[in-house]
C-alpha cells in the first residue's frame, strides 16, 4: 500500500508542478464548449430540444477527463525513456502494485481535470438539474477516470517509443470520443453507428454523466455504473499483464 501511495502522490506532484500543462489541457474542452455550445445552441433550440449548453456539457467535462487519463500513458514512456520505471521495476514489490499506483494518479489527475472544467461550465452558464445528484455524477466522473487511466497504462506498457502511442492515440481516443454521445443524442442514429456507440465505454460514461446533471438518459445510470464497472476489473487485469510483461 506504501508503494501506492508514493506514486499516486508523485503523479498528483507532477501534475501540480507544470502550470501551463493544467492550463493548456484546458483548451480543446473550452474550444468545444464555447464553439459549439453557443454556436450550436440556437439549432438546437430551434428544434425543441432545448438549451445545447445544458446537453454538452456533460459531454465535455467526460472528454477532458478522457483526454486527460488516456494521455497519462505517455508518462509511462517519459519514465521509461529516462530510467525511472527501470528503477521502480527492480524495486522489491510487485508490478501490481506499481500499476495500481500510477494508474489512480492519473485518475485523480483527470479528475481534478474534469472538476475544472465543470466549474467553466458552471461559469458559463451551465446548471446541474438537481443539487442531490452531484455526488452520482463524482461517481460517474471517478469510474471514467479509473477505466481510462487504466487503459492509459496498459497502452503506455505495451509500447516502446512516443511516436507509436501517438498514433494509437489517434485511432483510439477520437473515435471514442466521436462515438461517445457527448455531441449528439443518441437516439435514432443509424444502425451501424448506433452499434458502434453500443460498444464504446465512453459512451455509458456519459450517459451517466448526463443522468446525474441533466436528468436525460438512454440507458439509465444502473446499467452505465454496471458497464463501467466491470470494464474498470477487465482493463485493470489486462493492465496488469501488460505490466509485467514490461522488459526491465
Amino acid at each position: 500500500m506504501r508503494v501506492i501511495y508514493i506514486l499516486w502522490l508523485r503523479e498528483l506532484k507532477r501534475y501540480t508542478r507544470s502550470r501551463a500543462q493544467i492550463i493548456a489541457s484546458l483548451g480543446q474542452p473550452l474550444l468545444y464548449l464555447l464553439t459549439l455550445g453557443f454556436g450550436l445552441g440556437p439549432i438546437f433550440r430551434a428544434s425543441g430540444a432545448g438549451s445545447y449548453l445544458q446537453f454538452i456539457a456533460p459531454g465535455v467535462i467526460s472528454m477532458t477527463v478522457l483526454f486527460t487519463a488516456m494521455f497519462s500513458g505517455i508518462a509511462l514512456l517519459w519514465d521509461r525513456q529516462f530510467g525511472f520505471l527501470k528503477e521502480t521495476l527492480v524495486a522489491p514489490v510487485s508490478r501490481l502494485q506499481i500499476m495500481v499506483g500510477r494508474m489512480l494518479g492519473s485518475a485523480t489527475v483527470s479528475m481534478i481535470q474534469g472538476l475544472l472544467v465543470a466549474l467553466v461550465c458552471f461559469v458559463a452558464g451551465f446548471r446541474p438539474a438537481s443539487l442531490a445528484m452531484i455526488p452520482v455524477a463524482l461517481m460517474f466522473l471517478a469510474l471514467i477516470a479509473v477505466v481510462f487511466a487504466a487503459l492509459g497504462s496498459a497502452i503506455g506498457a505495451t509500447l516502446k517509443d512516443m511516436q507509436g502511442f501517438q498514433m494509437v492515440m489517434n485511432f483510439l481516443v477520437m473515435p471514442i470520443f466521436f462515438l461517445s454521445g457527448a455531441l449528439y443524442p443518441l437516439k435514432n442514429l443509424p444502425l451501424v453507428l448506433t452499434a458502434f456507440v453500443s460498444i464504446d465505454p465512453l459512451t455509458y460514461g456519459v450517459d451517466g454523466m448526463r443522468t446525474a446533471l441533466t436528468s436525460q438518459t438512454h440507458f439509465g445510470a444502473p446499467l452505465d455504473a454496471a458497464v463501467l464497472g466491470v470494464l474498470i476489473v477487465v482493463v485493470t487485469c489486462f493492465g496488469a499483464w501488460r505490466f509485467s510483461k514490461i522488459e526491465v
